[in-house]
Order: C-alpha cells, then sequence, then structure tokens
C-alpha cells in the first residue's frame, strides 16, 4: 500500500473530493483525520472507512480560525506521534460580479481558501519539521489559470494557492518537506450534480475529455503526489481537467 503509516490530514474531508480522498488514502494504508465543519457527513465517513477495516478520525475545525488548527495539530500530533501529509482541500464558493461582490463575500472566500490553507500548511509543517519528512498539497482550480466569470475572490485565492505552493516549496523542500497543489477542473460533486443539466452539458462542451471529472480521478492525483513516487516533485501545479487548459 502506498500510504502504509502514514498520517494523513484532509481539510473539507467529510464531502465530494475530500471525501474520496478520506476513502482513498485509507484504503491505501493510511491512519486518515478529518477536519471540516458538517459533523454528520464526517462522522458518518469515519464509521463507512471503519466498517472496511481502516482507520479514521474526525473533528469539527474551522481552518480559517488560527486557534482551532492549532489544537487540531497538537491533537494529530499527540495521537499519533507524527504528521506526514496535509492535503489543504477545504474550500467555499461565494459567487458574484464585480458590481455584486460585497466585501463580506470577498472576505469570507479569502479567509477559508487561502488564509485557512496559510493556517494549516504554518502549523503542521511545524510538525513535519520535527521529523524531516512531509508532502503538502493545496487544492487550486483551472480558473486559476484562466479566471471565470463571477469569481473575482474565488480565483483570487485559487491564483494565490499557486503562488504561495512555489514559495513554500522553496522554503521547505530542502527539510525533507514537498509542497505541490492540484488544480481540478469540473468535477462531477455533489455541488456540481445539484445544477441545471443544460448548465452540466455546457460545461461538458468546454472539455477536450467531453465529460465531468470523478472526484475519485482528484484522489488519484493526491495519492500519487503524497506518495514516496512523487519525492522529486516539488512546487508544481498539477492540472487534472480532461484538457480544459490546453
Amino acid at each position: 500500500m502506498k500510504l502504509e503509516n502514514k498520517v494523513a490530514i484532509i481539510t473539507g474531508g467529510a464531502a465530494g473530493i475530500g471525501k474520496a480522498t478520506a476513502l482513498r488514502f485509507a484504503a491505501e494504508g493510511a491512519q486518515v483525520v478529518v477536519w471540516d465543519l458538517n459533523q454528520e457527513l464526517g462522522e458518518k465517513l469515519v464509521q463507512d472507512i471503519t466498517e472496511i477495516g481502516q482507520h479514521a478520525v474526525f473533528e469539527c475545525v474551522n481552518t480559517s480560525k488560527y486557534t482551532e488548527v492549532e489544537a487540531a495539530a497538537a491533537t494529530v500530533f499527540q495521537k499519533f506521534g507524527k504528521i506526514d501529509i496535509l492535503i489543504n482541500n477545504a474550500g467555499i464558493t461565494r459567487d458574484a460580479s464585480l458590481k455584486k461582490m460585497t466585501p463580506e463575500l470577498w472576505q469570507q472566500v479569502i479567509d477559508v481558501n487561502l488564509t485557512g490553507v496559510f493556517y494549516c500548511a504554518k502549523i503542521v509543517s511545524e510538525y513535519m519539521l520535527q521529523k524531516g519528512y512531509g508532502r503538502i498539497i493545496n487544492a487550486s482550480s483551472v480558473v486559476a489559470l484562466y479566471g471565470n466569470f463571477g469569481q473575482t475572490n474565488y480565483v483570487a485565492t485559487k491564483s494565490g494557492l499557486i503562488g504561495m505552493t512555489k514559495t513554500l516549496a522553496k522554503e521547505l523542500g530542502r527539510k525533507g518537506i514537498t509542497v505541490n497543489a492540484v488544480a481540478p477542473g469540473f468535477i462531477a460533486t455533489e455541488m456540481v450534480a445539484a445544477m441545471p443539466e443544460n448548465v452540466i452539458e455546457a460545461m461538458k462542451a468546454k472539455i477536450p475529455a467531453a465529460r465531468l471529472g470523478l472526484p475519485e480521478e482528484i484522489a488519484s492525483a493526491y495519492l500519487f503526489l503524497a506518495s514516496d513516487e512523487a519525492a522529486y516533485i516539488n512546487g508544481a501545479c498539477v492540472s487534472v481537467d480532461g484538457g480544459m487548459t490546453i
């Protein structure tokens, strides 16, 4: 198994891509720690993982709150004695055109998608440094590469994560910690499935692969970057988008 005995924190891990990642990492032997605000879904996921003979724990964590991340990371380290992998998957959208975007809508997305990732990386990397080993993977988006109408806040955060990834890769790489990003395209999550069919078809028309991606396909990219097979990949942003950006 690719992640045997590794301890992996997955933020936003209770649903969608995060859930698929938690299930895949557990199947690959990782001790999975799910951080999310949805306690019901988080506990259900842990139950599902336990029922297939793997191990996972859930903690209700608001990653935009520094003290909550600090306390949660300390709990993980006390329980397992190390933290090997951090998947910064948590993110929100608050879409509006520039004219309609309020300072509140802007700040909410900045707090979770950008500041929250900074908090998690800063705090968790300190534990990784103690062991001289770590994998940090940040969830960007293809919209960071070409922009998207009505998503000034979201695109700004996902573009910022690419720059943050490259900077952290330079700072932490020589200390045994790699930092990379994944930029998903249109993925068939619960949120997308709730969209009107004509909107989904319009999405597909923009994709050379002619379909939406699966959460499990993003989880596979996370898995590769988190594994020892990707030890020499550092500071990269991997697009998993069916060819949207070509």
